[in-house]
């Protein structure tokens, strides 16, 4: 996870951080899954996924949000992405959700060309956000 938070140049709290995954791993049903990726070799992490659990309003039905994907840069192309995809995927068919979306960086090409090939539908969503922390 260090490396996907140094890959967007950000730094929150450790304490938030180990808050986040300790959330995840205490209530999966309600909160959401990640995933690790692990090198055949010697089972090193790689990569993970994480999918957060809502609704969508103009779909009327529950869907996962996958809010994290990554890969590290020496295992990127070796199929860990597209894997770490697929147990999202089928996490989402487990809890109900008849939906995985996610979004990414406008330039962050390497990615889209992965999302490309998993069938991946680009939206004509622009995405916004509302800092509210006081």
């Amino acid at each position: 996870m260090r490396g996907y938070l140094d890959f967007y140049a950000v730094a929150p709290p450790e304490a938030d951080v180990r808050a986040l995954c300790e959330a995840l791993l205490a209530d999966p049903a309600h909160e959401g899954v990640q995933f690790l990726a692990r090198d055949d070799g010697d089972g090193v992490a790689i990569g993970f996924a994480t999918v957060f659990w809502s609704w969508s309003t103009t779909r009327a039905c529950r869907i996962g949000t996958l809010n994290d994907l990554f890969v590290a840069a020496g295992a990127r192309g070796s199929g860990a992405a597209e894997a770490l995809i697929a147990a999202c995927a089928e996490a989402c068919r487990g809890h109900g959700a008849k939906v995985l979306e996610w979004m990414t960086a406008r330039d962050n090409t390497r990615a889209q060309t992965v999302y490309d090939r998993v069938g991946g539908q680009r939206s004509e969503w622009v995405s916004y956000k509302l800092e509210v922390s006081p």
